[in-house]
């Protein structure tokens, strides 16, 4: 059984600010390839601001979106919020390929 430090998905698992920058990148990745740009805009307003993430960002210039507990948890909620509409609204597009009909 793996040990609770190894597994980020288990309540009571604090996560340190490069796994919690890995996130907001992976996050704002999976955003970006939502097929409906009402729901990307939403991301860009409430979530990660527009350009904050481009190649050469470092852990230190996505800081404001890891430090505060709360503001973390209202970004992964957004993410979240986001994710669920995409699902049932667009799906996701990558790579010239549509997870789900926009229909």
């Amino acid at each position: 059984m793996p040990s609770r430090a190894a597994n980020p998905g288990r309540k009571g698992y604090k996560m340190d600010r490069k796994t919690r920058c890995d996130l907001v990148r992976a996050m704002e990745m999976l955003v970006r390839a939502v097929n409906n740009e009402d729901f990307l805009m939403t991301w860009l307003r409430i979530g990660v601001a527009d350009g904050d993430i481009r190649p050469g960002t470092t852990d230190e210039d996505l800081e404001s979106y890891v430090e505060d507990d709360a503001e973390f948890a209202d970004l992964m909620d957004t993410f979240l919020h986001v994710m669920k509409n995409a699902h049932a609204d667009g799906g996701l597009y990558v790579d010239g390929v549509v997870s789900k009909s926009s229909e």
